[in-house]
């Protein structure tokens, strides 16, 4: 039931509402999103519920009857015979779990971190079925696989079969998965625990192991942007970029470093759309500059660093992120300077992909706004020094030698005063 996203063209996505390094041979059939025309990260927490430790399922037998006269009473069936009471996982009834094959005991239940492989059969409602997977392999929390099938197996025993209805939430959601799923389909999934292990050490795994970990986590996150859902989003792809940057025992050729480098890159794009998409600016514009310290003419980088720049008044000098946020232009009201640092990123861009048609309409409203700005600004300052018609100011721009009315009204009674009073002094000698 692993899903993997794919890499969009560089022609539409990082230009298109997606934002993420995707390529087409990689999407093939996926529709294009519209250019993102708008967006702290910190290391996600799990936010599910640790399930390991609830206790087992128990087998609730039926009531027995008295025993007729002259027949024996009978033995109780088998435990395996009675029926299973259904657990709702999450407590919502949306996500439900029953055995139907005992395993081998609750302390064989894999951990998350581990790589567990399963076997599995999904049908829909009507009986279906759409997907089945003798030995799939994922690991347990790192939302590889559906989270219906993600949050159950750690449930399971070693060697245990257990059937999991799930609401359309915790599977493909409103968006279903064409063609043979539909938009809020409930799925009812089989599934057998075969194996789990720990997973590889980071600092032993070969350049080429590496690579393949680290885009398997990308692809992920891909898969997560597509659908709209930017928290599991940013979470696949901060996995990618521990997996990358963890420290390794083994030496990687020349291309191997090549190669980790422009999944970095491609990861810290897409972490940055995605974190745009959830108003984490602050984190964006970290995670922008950290593509330009490796590639200084990334256009991608430079576009949504561009967009970053921009932002409410007020947030400076807080932990209120400097970006122009998707509210009607009555509420916002850009910082004084921002503009002018975001519009030379833009031009940046431009220089470098001159025929971009998305940055020549982002940088013609970015200066369309920083003139709008300008002249708000002015106003207010002569509204702040007493002139607000705007008619003496122009004057004082092409008489800067003139002074005021009241000034020299002022000079003007001072000195018949010094006058007057040297006429007294004299008449009195």
């Amino acid at each position: 039931m692993a899903s993997s996203g794919e890499e969009q063209s560089s022609s539409s996505p990082d230009w298109g509402d997606s934002g993420t390094e995707l390529s087409a041979a990689e999407l093939a059939g996926a529709s294009a999103s519209p250019l993102d025309s708008g967006e702290d990260f910190e290391v996600l927490e799990d936010e599910e519920d640790d399930l390991s430790e609830l206790p087992p399922l128990e087998d609730v037998g039926r009531g027995r009857t008295p025993a007729k006269e002259g027949v024996p009473e009978q033995a109780p069936a088998q435990d395996a015979e009675e029926p299973q009471e259904w657990l709702d996982v999450l407590g919502n009834g949306l996500l439900r779990k029953k055995t139907l094959v005992p395993g081998r005991g609750e302390e064989s239940r894999p951990h998350k971190g581990q790589d567990v492989t399963v076997r599995l059969k999904a049908t829909r409602e009507d009986g279906t079925v759409v997907e089945q997977e003798p030995r799939l392999t994922f690991t347990l929390g790192d939302c590889d696989v559906l989270q219906a099938l993600d949050l159950c197996v750690q449930l399971l025993e070693m060697g245990e079969t257990a059937l999991i209805v799930s609401d359309a939430k915790y599977c493909y959601g409103s968006q279903g998965r064409s063609p043979d799923i539909p938009p809020d389909a409930a799925l009812t999934l089989e599934v057998e625990l075969l194996e789990a292990r720990d997973a590889p050490d980071l600092e032993l795994l070969p350049g080429k192991e590496k690579i393949a970990l680290a885009n398997r986590k990308r692809e992920r996150g891909n898969f997560y942007y597509q659908r709209a859902d930017y928290v599991l989003a940013i979470n696949s792809y901060d996995i990618a970029l521990k997996v990358i940057g963890s420290s390794s025992k083994v030496d990687f050729s020349t291309e191997e470093e090549a190669e980790l480098l422009d999944v970095k890159v491609k990861c810290l794009n897409n972490l940055a759309a995605s974190q745009l998409k959830l108003d984490h600016y602050e984190a964006a514009l970290k995670s922008c500059n950290l593509v330009l310290e490796h590639q200084p003419g990334n256009i991608k980088a430079l576009f949504r660093k561009g967009k970053v720049r921009v932002g409410p008044a007020g947030d400076r000098g807080t932990d209120q992120p400097r970006a122009q946020r998707r509210v009607p232009p009555s509420q916002v009201l850009a910082q004084q300077g921002e503009y002018r640092e975001a519009i030379p990123i833009l031009k940046a861009a431009l220089k470098l992909e001159p025929s971009n048609k998305t940055i020549h309409a982002e940088l013609s409203k970015l200066v369309k706004k920083h003139a709008d700005q300008k002249s708000v600004e002015t106003e207010m300052y002569r509204k702040m020094l007493g002139n607000p018609g705007g008619a003496p100011a122009k004057c004082r721009d092409k008489l800067p030698w003139a002074i005021p009315w009241k000034w020299l009204f002022g000079a003007t009674a001072i000195a018949l005063g010094g006058v007057a009073l040297s006429v007294v002094i004299a008449a009195r000698n």
